[in-house]
């Protein structure tokens, strides 16, 4: 007859008991599924504000061609050009084209929206909605450049107009660092990180600015 010594049994059992190995591997699997799963959804929510945010970019600069400049010192008319010494001034009407001098060039005025801008204003209030939550009027850039074949001499300033998004992250909605941290590739957990916002611009030559006014 044969006897089993009671602790070489309950060792035995302990060698065939994989009762916890189904927990030790949903632990392993768990922070790889959650990372993919919730990287899917930030990645599709940064893909739709870029779509949105492009729109929002087109309808600005279409606003902006159309309304008195964004930007402090702006001319509203072509003024004359250097004329050399003992040289017939050219008469008013004659295409900047014509030559380097016929209309001044004042090069390209730069700047950074503020609301306090009446054209501003408008463009925000109509591009906003389609913006990131986190974007404000000073993430928008105003340009205003000189191109002589677009104007004449005394006609109203019609440079090209530029508006594009500057400075502006998207904000990770899921602790994805976190969730990296968990599955193994790091050891700081910052919950919610950024990344910055691909550039976007949109150029299109101006239509008189409104010669002033709002209509």
């Amino acid at each position: 007859m044969r006897i089993f010594h009671p602790i070489r049994f309950r060792l035995q059992g302990l060698v065939r008991d994989d009762s916890g190995a189904t927990l030790v591997e949903l632990a392993i699997v768990l922070p790889v599924f959650l990372l993919l799963f919730f990287g899917l959804i930030d990645f599709g929510r940064m893909g739709a504000e870029y779509v949105m945010a492009d729109k929002a970019t087109q309808l600005a600069a279409r606003l902006a061609v159309v309304r008195p400049a964004a930007c402090v010192g702006v001319p509203n008319a072509n003024l004359r050009g250097t004329v050399p010494i003992n040289t017939v001034p050219p008469r008013f009407g004659a295409a900047c084209s014509a030559g380097a001098t016929i209309c001044a060039n004042p090069g390209t005025i730069t700047c950074t929206g503020n609301i306090a801008n009446p054209t501003v204003a408008e463009i925000w209030a109509a591009t906003s909605a389609l913006m990131p939550t986190t974007a404000t009027p000073a993430n928008l850039r105003f340009s205003y450049t000189y191109d002589p074949k677009l104007g004449f001499l005394g006609g109203p300033y019609v440079p090209i107009v530029t508006v594009e998004i500057q400075n502006m992250n998207f904000q990770f909605a899921t602790p994805l660092s976190g969730l990296a941290a968990l599955a193994g590739a790091g050891s700081a957990p910052t919950p919610g990180p950024t990344l910055p916002f691909p550039p976007m611009s949109v150029s299109l030559p101006a239509e008189d600015l409104a010669q002033g006014t709002n209509g």
